[in-house]
């Protein structure tokens, strides 16, 4: 099995929708899997109370639960698991980041939130776990000019995965309606951003499992 985290220091970066997004357009390809819920706010339980399907998990879990409920689901032949943190700085997130194989860090094109994302990264450090920044909730193009400074900010932190997500309303519609945005629009740009997202993780993952396995011994 397999571990990914959303984390980051700052609210408001669009985890949970990412989370939920990514959870469908890896299910659609043959994944089995399932999100923890990290974050007291609990909006990806409530996203799994109003989808209609039971293909996706979506459990609760506390940081002193979190080992274990990840054993429990790599037993139950769960390929992948998703977790959600609180967007801030505490015990669930740093659990969070030792536990998974990837960390990923969502960011706005925002100068706060690339702020938030050096002290993600300092923090990720400290648990010599591996990460990779992404863009979030990017403007149109007209606006290029502010995303190219995030991306240069980004790259010189740690590197970023692609493709860049920008701020769509499908990926709303999906979360409203319990959806993943490859189900809402199948034809969509933002359907065709996640599937990208899915793929370029999918790779990382690969290339981080041929290497020597320092991380979890550190």
């Amino acid at each position: 099995m397999r571990t990914i985290a959303f984390v980051t220091q700052k609210g408001g970066s669009g985890k949970s929708t990412l989370a939920s997004s990514l959870a469908v357009a890896a299910k659609d390809v043959g994944e089995r899997v399932c999100v923890i819920d990290l974050d007291p706010q609990a909006s990806l339980l409530s996203w799994r109370k109003t989808r209609k399907a039971t293909d996706i998990g979506v459990i609760p879990a506390n940081i002193g639960k979190l080992p274990a409920v990840l054993k429990e689901l790599a037993k139950k032949g769960v390929t992948l698991a998703i977790i959600d943190t609180p967007g801030a700085d505490g015990a669930a997130s740093m659990a969070a980041m030792r536990e998974a194989d990837l960390n990923i860090i969502p960011s706005r094109p925002s100068i706060f939130d690339l702020w938030a994302s050096a002290q993600t990264r300092a923090a990720l450090k400290t648990t010599n776990s591996d990460f990779v920044f992404m863009l979030n909730q990017c403007p149109p193009a007209q606006q290029s000019a502010r995303v190219d400074a995030a991306i240069e900010a980004l790259e010189e932190m740690g590197g970023m995965i692609s493709p860049l997500v920008l701020a769509r309303v499908d990926y709303q519609e999906a979360a409203r309606h319990g959806l993943g945005v490859t189900e809402i629009n199948p034809h969509g740009a933002a359907a065709v951003e996640m599937r990208a997202l899915w793929s370029s993780i999918k790779r990382r993952l690969a290339r981080a499992a041929t290497k020597p396995a320092t991380r979890k011994a550190a």
